[in-house]
């Protein structure tokens, strides 16, 4: 074993003995656990985010189905108000029956666009929050390992800076919430 690691050793042992590092040894179980509750906060975020962006995509889909439709009847109507048939009165029959249903889809169209837009403000909205979940998971992350830094080393101003990444990582997280 090199020389650094049987330090490291003696530190660690010395840390389990030493009843003054009980706090930091409560502050790195409190760290870990708010690591993985912000974690899974930060994996649920992101999870409705690509749920709520395929709604999107469907919807813009849908609206281009839509869309198509729409003008290959406005198409099909301007086809017939140039074709001469045989019968006028069922050319202009269809060409109003044509006329009828691409208006039906625009207002369609219409509607499918404004929903879109609202799951992809929704998506938006779920990727912010998704991102300060994650600044705090960083935050938390590193404020636990500086605080095991202090088991080793036995300087309390690790446990402090760790203490102080800590809650600059909650707030980052509960920042979350306040997303609008």
């Amino acid at each position: 074993m090199t020389d650094e690691l049987q330090e490291l050793k003696e530190h660690a042992e010395h840390a389990a003995h030493d009843r003054s590092m009980a706090p930091v040894s409560l502050t790195m179980a409190t760290l870990a656990v708010m690591v993985a509750v912000v974690t899974l906060l930060s994996h649920r975020a992101h999870t409705e985010e690509v749920v709520l962006q395929s709604r999107a995509n469907d919807q813009w889909a849908y609206y281009q189905a839509k869309d198509i439709r729409m003008h290959t009847d406005r198409n099909f109507a301007d086809f017939a108000a140039f074709v001469t048939a045989t019968d006028y009165a069922k050319a202009a029959k269809a060409r109003e029956a044509s006329l009828a249903e691409a208006e039906k889809y625009q207002k369609q169209t219409e509607e499918i666009q404004g929903e879109a837009k609202k799951l992809e403000a929704e998506t938006d909205l779920e990727r912010r929050r998704a991102n300060r979940y994650d600044l705090g998971e960083v935050f938390l992350e590193i404020g636990l390992v500086i605080t095991s830094i202090t088991l080793l080393s036995g300087r309390r101003v690790f446990w402090h800076a760790g203490i102080l990444l800590g809650v600059v990582g909650m707030v980052a997280a509960a920042t979350s919430l306040l997303v609008k």
